[in-house]
């Protein structure tokens, strides 16, 4: 994954996920591990889950 990014609305800690969007995939990551590996996604899928969110469809 190229371009790892947290989000502007994520602590300052480090308590938070990153992202890196590649052609074909997207990795979210620990910020707190960064080495200690990521989840891969398709597209379509990452764009799934933020509709859920936006949409406060996830249990919690």
């Amino acid at each position: 994954m190229n371009g790892w990014r947290k989000s502007s609305y994520s602590p300052h800690n480090n308590n938070c996920v990153e992202v890196g969007v590649g052609f074909d995939a997207v990795g979210i990551r620990d910020t707190k591990d960064r080495d200690g590996g990521h989840l891969v996604v398709g597209p379509a899928q990452w764009q799934a889950f933020l509709r859920a969110v936006k949409n406060d469809v996830l249990d919690t």
